[in-house]
């Protein structure tokens, strides 16, 4: 699906500075942003609360304002404007949920399989034991795909690195990650 024109004005408006641009945009794209919060945390077997996930609702739309609109300026319109703030939305969130994994493995010197539910640090849950207890699964599902695309899969679901961490360790656009993790799902259950 392409940019609407409704989408496209009010970009355009926003990024021009008009008045109540911003406040239309946010209006228009919360429910979207609540609701990515809300698959990418329960995705991860993670429980917020209210005000947590207001939080995160936030940090997304200041991700978005930060420097001026970059990130709304990178948009390179080949898609909906509501697709684009999905992937922003979730990496925004996983980034988040990762440094504050990392920072409750070091403040309580936690295991890898910890998670953090309403920002708190907590026991591995049902989702992390079973990801582990998959692990030798994924693990021989690989063996179909090609080094590459097995170590991408590796370092994003064994790892739980972002699509950002894995193209700066294996040298590709961060934005191949996405494409070339669904191929690779596709090889692994070709059913």
């Amino acid at each position: 699906m392409s940019l609407s024109d409704v989408d496209r004005l009010l970009l355009e408006r926003c990024l021009n500075r008009e008045p109540r641009a911003w406040q239309n945009f946010v209006d228009r794209f919360v429910g979207l942003v609540v609701h990515v919060v809300h698959r990418t945390t329960t995705g991860r077997g993670i429980s917020i609360d209210e005000s947590t996930r207001d939080d995160y609702v936030a940090e997304v739309f200041m991700v978005l304002v930060r420097h001026d609109f970059a990130v709304l300026r990178r948009f390179r319109r080949h898609c909906s404007l509501a697709t684009y703030l999905t992937v922003i939305a979730r990496r925004v969130v996983v980034r988040r949920l990762q440094q504050q994994q990392r920072e409750a493995m070091a403040e309580g010197g936690g295991s890898a399989d910890a998670t953090i539910v309403n920002g708190k640090h907590a026991s591995p849950s049902d989702a992390d034991i079973q990801r582990i207890e998959n692990t030798e699964e994924v693990e021989h599902l690989m063996t179909r795909l090609d080094p590459r695309e097995a170590n991408v899969v590796r370092m994003y679901h064994l790892e739980g690195k972002s699509y950002q961490e894995i193209s700066q360790a294996v040298g590709v656009s961060e934005n191949t990650i996405g494409p070339l993790l669904h191929r690779a799902r596709q090889k692994m259950n070709p059913s």
